[in-house]
């Protein structure tokens, strides 16, 4: 404790990477983030155009702010390690697996359900830390799996009505890789990126995501190096504001919040994105897959804590005698 504060020493608010003025305001820079990243999908399905063309351009637009943060991340704090470097190339090249499916989930079902498919990676997450490292998941997401499973089988359209997507079922399918990918990516670039310079790790996966979709567009002769207006315009506003304004504002925001905060947050991106593309894009999830959502969102709550968190808040403030916090 400071002798002339008296108040106890925040590490997280008091770093010297470029980054850490947006951390004084954590609940703000959250937010912004989340909201920039539930615009993924929609900024993908206006440009219209192919998923290794989304990916390559998300990437190439987002990496000069990525870049320009790891460069003042560098100046401040020095080079990354080897290490540091190389998996933050391993996880670039879970990150294009990601959104290389992500897209065609959009194509399949639609940005609000290919958002809702790709969050389960909090189960996946969850279930690869127990393999690989022993990191037994809590009770919670044990219970939470059969919940989502059967959201995920709403969604895909075999019962509850005539699913909304050009083939539900496949977009399912290929959503299920999604989220596997996603959770690698998660697993390795948390290993890779230190609290202190979570750009430039960031930076180095995004590069390398460009280039696989690139290769994998190239391969399969879907990529398109030149798109027109107002195609490029889209992508322009996907890669600047999902790759490089959400990602930079989540990863710093989310180690200065509270729990609570942090899974409401988190849930708080796919749901939005849900009713963005109901507005915007004028999608129609039948009855089922609606309800499908909602189990696959109560399934994340649970999962992250979230349900847990809020009532043992309340019971604190109450306890308390006061409002919760």
């Amino acid at each position: 404790m400071s002798p002339r504060s008296g108040r106890r020493r925040d590490p997280l608010s008091e770093g010297t990477g470029p980054l850490d003025r947006l951390g004084r305001f954590p609940r703000s820079a959250a937010l912004l983030g989340a909201i920039a990243i539930a615009f993924s999908g929609i900024f993908y399905r206006w440009s219209g155009v192919s998923p290794s063309t989304g990916v390559v351009f998300r990437c190439l637009y987002g990496l000069p702010l990525l870049a320009l943060a790891a460069w003042l991340e560098w100046r401040s704090d020095g080079p990354m390690s080897r290490r540091t470097i190389g998996l933050s190339a391993v996880a670039g090249v879970f990150f294009a697996a990601d959104l290389l499916t992500f897209h065609y989930v959009v194509d399949d079902i639609g940005a609000g359900l290919a958002t809702i498919m790709g969050n389960l990676q909090v189960v996946v997450v969850a279930i690869a830390a127990w393999l690989l490292w022993g990191e037994r998941p809590r009770r919670e997401v044990m219970v939470a799996l059969p919940v989502m499973l059967f959201g995920v089988v709403l969604i895909s359209g075999v019962i509850g009505g005539i699913p909304y997507g050009a083939n539900a079922q496949l977009g399912v399918a290929i959503g299920l890789i999604t989220a596997c990918s996603y959770a690698g990516y998660l697993l390795v670039i948390r290993r890779a990126s230190p609290t202190s310079r979570p750009a430039g790790p960031v930076a180095v996966a995004t590069l390398v995501c460009m280039l696989a979709a690139g290769l994998f567009g190239a391969l399969v002769g879907n990529l398109d190096l030149v798109p027109s207006l107002p195609a490029h315009a889209y992508l322009l506003a996907y890669g600047i504001s999902s790759q490089s304004i959400g990602y930079l504002l989540i990863q710093v925001s989310l180690p200065r919040l509270p729990a609570v905060l942090t899974s409401a947050i988190l849930l708080a991106q796919p749901v939005m994105t849900v009713i963005l593309a109901i507005i915007l894009l004028g999608e129609a999830p039948s009855p089922g897959q609606i309800a499908g959502v909602g189990l696959v969102v109560v399934g994340l709550a649970l999962a992250t804590g979230t349900i847990a968190r809020v009532r043992d808040n309340l019971q604190g403030g109450l306890a308390s005698g006061g409002t919760p916090a």
